[in-house]
């Protein structure tokens, strides 16, 4: 990976934005699977994808996709743990509904625990 990061590929060609299409793909969610995450309407991720909401909870979830690939070193197994692998800790609710839920700072902070070594 380049020093940008694989968050660089979800970026709006020439827009200071992600796009929600490329972000769902790679994650294998349908747009209103997402818009729901987002907590936005359905169409607002193809009729308004810079919407604050949106664009925060894909900004979230780079963030938190970001720390547990410094951990994992791999995209793939990444994106499967952020929507797949619950958390005993947070009431088993997967990184993807933490974040859906305002929690990324706290998925963040296990992340770190665990990289440091601890068992969160």
């Amino acid at each position: 990976m380049s020093a940008m990061g694989f968050e660089e590929e979800f970026r709006t060609p020439g827009q200071p934005v992600i796009e929600p299409q490329r972000f769902a793909a790679a994650l294998n969610l349908k747009l209103p699977d997402l818009a729901h995450l987002a907590g936005v309407h359905p169409g607002t991720v193809t009729e308004a994808p810079e919407n604050v909401a949106l664009q925060g909870f894909m900004r979230e979830a780079l963030r938190v996709m970001s720390a547990s690939y410094q951990i994992t070193g791999d995209r793939g197994r990444t994106f499967y743990w952020f929507r797949n692998e619950p958390f005993p800790e947070f009431e088993h609710r997967t990184a993807e509904q933490l974040v859906a839920a305002g929690k990324s700072a706290a998925v963040i902070g296990y992340l770190t625990s665990i990289a440091a070594g601890s068992s969160g």
